[in-house]
């Protein structure tokens, strides 16, 4: 049995359909903040990481877990390494990290600090360990869903600067080949796209998608940093608007981790806004 927390998310419902598919049995956990649309045959199980009784109930008779802290989680709660004794207790072998690039291209940033005392906490432990670092998410350009149905226009910082970003069923997939397959054991994977990609460009794609134009709104970063702290803690939010518009070299570079796990390239910036398109279209 194989579970996934955060299973309500961009990369855990992908995850969660790709096990299914594949034929594990497969148990959802998420705080139950939000609807979970279960493939066949999965189970739900109600959790938070930062309840050590809870957590250990959702991933009893598990084998592998995928591992995602977000939210409040992401700066504070448990002791990692008590996190992992909690699930090691429970009989779980092998875990799957969702990290971020941010823990390895900026390991003194506040914003990344317990994403890497995990990273590190996995690295000390006895489990069989997997750490994936995407950087930015292809799926965090739906916040420009309603601007684009109500004014046809996307607002975004740092219109010009490209980063590698990727996409979560990508992710996904490479989450499914470590809990799966051997092979993967003590090795932190880089996670990108294909090709740099700007804000300015992505809206440019999701035009050709939808046929029609579309206009592009540079927010400042004292904007941009207002509407992210709706989804994240001002530290995380602070650290995402300096990688966003001050990559290093290394936040530049297309990583060829997906290909070579996958044997397959990463998912374009374009062929995803083809994918997603609808989601973007008025109701009206």
């Amino acid at each position: 049995m194989i579970v996934v927390t955060g299973a309500t998310g961009n990369v855990g419902s992908a995850l969660m359909r790709e096990l299914a598919e594949a034929g594990e049995k497969v148990v959802a956990v998420s705080r139950g903040e939000k609807p979970v649309n279960l493939p066949e045959g999965a189970e739900h199980r109600r959790a938070d990481i930062g309840d050590p009784d809870k957590l250990a109930e959702a991933v009893a008779g598990a084998r592998a877990l995928f591992l995602l802290i977000t939210g409040p989680q992401l700066v504070e709660g448990p002791a990692p390494a008590e996190v992992l004794k909690t699930i090691a207790a429970e009989g779980v072998r092998r875990v799957v990290f969702l990290s971020s690039q941010g823990a390895a291209t900026r390991p003194g940033s506040d914003g990344y600090a317990r994403t890497l005392e995990f990273e590190q906490a996995l690295a000390a432990s006895d489990l069989e360990w997997t750490v994936l670092r995407p950087g930015g998410f292809f799926t965090n350009t739906f916040a420009w869903i309603e601007p684009v149905r109500a004014e046809r226009m996307i607002p975004a910082p740092f219109g010009d600067v490209g980063l590698p970003q990727v996409d979560p069923r990508d992710i996904a997939a490479m989450a499914a080949a470590a809990l799966r397959e051997d092979g993967h054991d003590r090795r932190a994977y880089t996670v990108t796209g294909p090709e740099l990609v700007t804000p300015r460009q992505q809206a440019q794609a999701l035009a050709a998608a939808l046929g029609e134009p579309l206009r592009f709104v540079e927010l400042t970063r004292e904007q941009a940093r207002v509407n992210m702290l709706r989804f994240m803690p001002g530290s995380v939010a602070d650290h995402t608007l300096t990688i966003l518009g001050e990559p290093t070299r290394e936040e530049q570079l297309v990583s060829g981790d997906v290909e070579r796990v996958l044997r397959r390239p990463a998912t374009a910036y374009a062929e995803w806004a083809v994918r997603v398109a609808p989601a973007f279209r008025s109701n009206r």
